[in-house]
C-alpha cells in the first residue's frame, strides 16, 4: 500500500532533520551550533475515508488536506436531523 493521496496525489517528500546545540543569541547565547544533518521523509496524513463518487461509495485514502478543502464529499450515512420510519 503506498503513501499516496489518491485524490491529488501527495505522496512523501525528502527533506533534512538538523541537531542543534547552544543557546540562541537573542537570549544571551553564544549562538546556535549545527551538530548533524541526516536526511528524513516527511509523510502525508492519510485517512480512510468513505467517498461519495458517482452514485457509489468507495473508501479511500485521501490526505487531510483534500478533505478539509471539500475535494472529496464525505458519505453521508444518514440525513442529520431525521427521525427514523417508524415501522
Amino acid at each position: 500500500m503506498t503513501q499516496k493521496c489518491e485524490v491529488c496525489g501527495k505522496g512523501p517528500q525528502m527533506g533534512n532533520k538538523k541537531v542543534e546545540r547552544g543557546m540562541p543569541k537573542y537570549l544571551g547565547g553564544n549562538g546556535r551550533k549545527t551538530t548533524g544533518i541526516t536526511r528524513r521523509q516527511f509523510k502525508p496524513n492519510l485517512q480512510r475515508i468513505r467517498v461519495q463518487e458517482g452514485g457509489n461509495v468507495v473508501r479511500k485514502r485521501v490526505c487531510t488536506q483534500c478533505i478539509r478543502s471539500n475535494n472529496v464529499t464525505k458519505a453521508v450515512v444518514r440525513k442529520p436531523f431525521t427521525i427514523p420510519a417508524s415501522k
